[in-house]
């Protein structure tokens, strides 16, 4: 089906991979329940949900609901949630065919999840990262809003890397330029390589690293995505990916030896950095190869926001922006209800209150008054 949808993440390919490779399955505690509106026989809209009884791989940290409710001797799973798998993109929504009305298409999908929620238990229903405009029409179906944040990069018309750099104070400068030099200076070479024309190799190279990486730094989270995932994306998807690859440069000891990979997904004037792996510690590599190199590759391809994905407050010091999203809920338990609207404005209080302390830090030059 040709949809509107803006992140490559809704694309068939994706999502097919994710399943397909037996990545997302009720045995990763991701049942596929997916909705499918049909005129006649042609398929009008579709939305991916999974029937979840547990968080991991959401990146919307309910946690402290789920303890809360449980406090009360409420069930907080299962849940039925609309999102990408293990994916923190913003601007999920349902997909519609070509001359589809997509208000009545929601109003019918929405209404079809509801039933099954209730009639199987289902404590409620969750839209994850949704896509700003759509998931405002969420709260005239009963939803509640919830706000977080991710982090942001938008291209403001640069001509070249220095002219990025020329937006940050004069200590931050010169940080930056000694970080993205810094691996140049070991002998190592960064380079972007097209999806298109990436060998096999780097996709299972890319695996093999993101599984280090995973295991050696975040062991207690779920590993979802495996080989087979990035094998069918090297199929199927090549058009959208591109890597950052670090190698050790030609004519030092161990010449061309693979050293690390960044995995990069474009579409249209968007960019996200979704995977990074290294085979050892190497002083500035993933600031270069997860942050730097895909800017200047942005700049250079006039790419306008890059999403870094999921992580720490670093980022700002780089020059990427604590940015706004917003997941909906809705539960049939009315004590869940209750719990939820009776919290949310604190909570998305206190979420403002971080975006603007985060951004605050930003090391920017400071406009002459």
């Amino acid at each position: 089906m040709t949809t509107d949808a803006t992140i490559p993440f809704l694309d068939w390919e994706w999502l097919a991979a994710l399943e397909c490779s037996g990545s997302v399955c009720p045995e990763t505690h991701w049942q596929p329940l997916h909705f499918t509106l049909w005129d006649g026989d042609r398929l009008a809209a579709a939305a991916p949900f999974y029937l979840r009884s547990s968080s991991r791989g959401e990146f919307v940290y309910d946690y402290f609901w789920a303890e809360a409710a449980a406090s009360l001797s409420r069930q907080w799973y299962p849940k039925l949630v609309g999102v990408v798998p293990a994916t923190p993109a913003e601007g999920y929504r349902f997909l519609c065919a070509p001359g589809m009305n997509g208000e009545a298409a929601t109003r019918i999908i929405l209404s079809a999840a509801e039933d099954l929620c209730r009639e199987n238990g289902v404590a409620g229903l969750h839209i994850l990262f949704a896509e700003p405009v759509w998931g405002k029409t969420l709260e005239g179906y009963g939803f509640a809003a919830w706000e977080h944040s991710h982090f942001l990069w938008e291209n403001e018309g640069y001509a070249d890397f220095g002219d990025y750099l020329a937006r940050f104070n004069k200590n931050q400068r010169r940080n930056i330029r000694r970080e993205y030099s810094g691996p140049g200076e070991q002998g190592i070479k960064i380079s972007i390589v097209s999806g298109e024309e990436a060998p096999q190799e780097l996709f299972r190279k890319m695996f093999e690293l993101y599984s280090l990486t995973n295991d050696k730094f975040i062991p207690w989270d779920a590993r979802f995505v495996n080989e087979d995932f990035f094998l069918r994306l090297e199929k199927d998807f090549r058009k959208n990916l591109a890597f950052v690859e670090a190698r050790r440069a030609a004519g030092s000891p161990g010449g061309g030896e693979l050293l690390g990979l960044a995995f990069l997904v474009r579409k249209g004037e968007r960019l996200w950095g979704r995977y990074w792996g290294a085979y050892e510690e190497i002083k500035d590599l993933h600031f270069a190869a997860c942050y730097y190199a895909p800017i200047d590759w942005a700049i250079r391809e006039k790419i306008r926001f890059f999403d870094p994905g999921a992580g720490s407050s670093h980022k700002v010091r780089r020059g990427f922006r604590l940015t706004a999203h917003t997941s909906y809920h809705k539960f049939f338990d009315p004590v869940l209800e209750k719990l939820f609207r009776g919290n949310i404005e604190m909570v998305n209080a206190h979420e403002r209150e971080t975006i603007r302390e985060v951004n605050d830090q930003l090391p920017f030059v400071k406009p002459r008054l």
